[in-house]
């Protein structure tokens, strides 16, 4: 059984799509003149960010997905990352955007990047909507990065706490109330 909680808006719906446009800005400078740029989205808490992320961005893209967990349905990271699903496509020569709900530890996005990288695609980078430093455990940073937070557990936007909260419009941290 889940303890009781709440949940207080951390960061607004209008304040994630504002930022949105912004990187997409940026994304679309790095990646100008590419056939067809890769979007690889990490499942299961980056669907929302990569939906808003490929309908801004003015680029042919084409959407993929993997699968990692180093979570399950805990609030620590257990440090060891599990491929639950594989893309479908191959990324070998083509432009690659990795695109992470959260970057904490850095487990997850470290293990993906390189896994990927020895796919050998031509150019690769990565976004992240959030990201916590503080938490950081392996010497990575994303390319870009949509929110730096402060230590604190998150839901909304894709993110979820034992698959719930995920359909929440904005970022709300998670507050126990017992």
């Amino acid at each position: 059984m889940q303890r009781p909680y709440v949940i207080d808006e951390l960061i607004t719906a209008k304040a994630i799509a504002a930022r949105i446009e912004e990187l997409c800005r940026e994304i679309h400078s790095e990646f100008r003149g590419t056939d067809k740029l890769i979007v690889v989205g990490l499942l299961r808490g980056s669907f929302i960010f990569i939906a808003d992320l490929v309908r801004e961005l003015d680029l042919p893209v084409e959407v993929d997905f993997l699968e990692a967990s180093s979570y399950g349905d805990g609030m620590e990271s257990s440090k060891e990352v599990r491929i639950l699903k594989d893309l479908r496509g191959a990324i070998e020569g083509r432009d690659v955007l990795v695109v992470e709900d959260i970057v904490d530890t850095g487990f997850t996005l470290s293990h993906v990047i390189g896994l990927l990288q020895s796919r050998g695609p031509a150019r690769m980078k990565s976004i992240a909507l959030l990201d916590k430093p503080t938490r950081r455990e392996i010497a990575i940073k994303a390319d870009w990065t949509g929110f730096e937070i402060p230590d604190e557990f998150v839901v909304g936007y894709g993110i979820d706490y034992a698959q719930r909260n995920r359909n929440l419009g904005f970022i709300g941290s998670v507050r126990f109330t017992d």
